[in-house]
């Protein structure tokens, strides 16, 4: 594998292979030789690219960031933004699906080539939208994953009632999902495997009360039944309602972001 750097006004980042999944991190500047990881996970149609200035952040709190280009995305695909977001909104299920679930399995596989010489098996993950959804699975099939902050985000990924980002009021049809799709949902689905948090890691949802594309219930929901499945993370998963923020704000919010942030980098290290 070869690296490279790449210089931007606040930060050092570095480009590189894992397997085939491209990847961009930021070490930190001081401490120790081999640092927490964090690793952030972009939304549906962006790229490890658009996450650089949240990497800088990170970095600048300690920790070895790392984002990837999610499958069929960035260095990973051959279609604009425009194209992606209108083929998987056309079959949401049957294309969706297999993005969580292939970058999620990606995810894995990048935190073991980080924890392999760069970092220390102390990890926290975060994204926005499907990035969130994506950190959330992540912990469900990696203990090493001991915090989460999911911006806009949702555990259910047959997102009940989730409306058109263009056309709120119509509710989208998903579609059904092919085998594929299929199996992934059935190994990775967070709300639907809840026994695959019993290391209880510590989940914060940041979502918007207005928002109509995620709803909030699925936080709410998955809250509440991992609180009865493993009694000790009632007190391990937060959800915040941010009143009158919708998708498109909630993703784009600072403040969001912040709190997501403050969250993970909160952890006792």
């Amino acid at each position: 594998m070869t690296s490279e750097p790449t210089e931007s006004a606040e930060s050092t980042v570095v480009t590189d292979l894992v397997g085939d999944v491209p990847i961009a991190y930021v070490r930190p500047t001081s401490g120790p030789p081999r640092p927490p990881l964090a690793l952030w996970v972009p939304h549906l149609t962006g790229t490890k690219e658009d996450y650089v200035p949240v990497l800088s952040r990170l970095a600048d709190a300690g920790y070895l960031a790392i984002s990837l280009d999610p499958w069929q995305h960035g260095e990973r695909g051959d279609e604009s933004p425009d194209q992606i977001a209108a083929r998987v909104f056309a079959g949401f299920r049957d294309h969706m699906w297999p993005i969580l679930g292939q970058t999620t399995l990606d995810a894995k596989r990048v935190i073991d080539w980080a924890l392999t010489d760069l970092a220390r098996p102390d990890v926290v993950a975060g994204g926005v939208s499907m990035g969130g959804d994506i950190a959330v699975a992540l912990a469900g099939i990696d203990p090493r994953v001991r915090r989460v902050a999911a911006i806009v985000a949702t555990p259910d990924w047959t997102r009940p009632g989730m409306r058109g980002l263009a056309d709120p009021p119509q509710v989208v049809d998903q579609g059904h999902a092919g085998e594929t799709a299929r199996s992934f949902y059935d190994r990775l689905d967070p709300i639907t495997h809840l026994d695959a948090y019993s290391h209880q890691p510590a989940i914060a949802f940041e979502n918007g009360a207005a928002d109509t594309h995620i709803p909030l219930d699925g936080a709410i929901r998955f809250r509440d039944a991992l609180s009865t499945a493993h009694p000790g993370m009632a007190d391990r998963v937060r959800v915040t309602a941010h009143p009158g923020v919708g998708h498109f704000d909630g993703a784009q919010s600072e403040v969001l972001l912040s709190r997501a942030i403050e969250w993970l980098i909160s952890a006792p290290r």
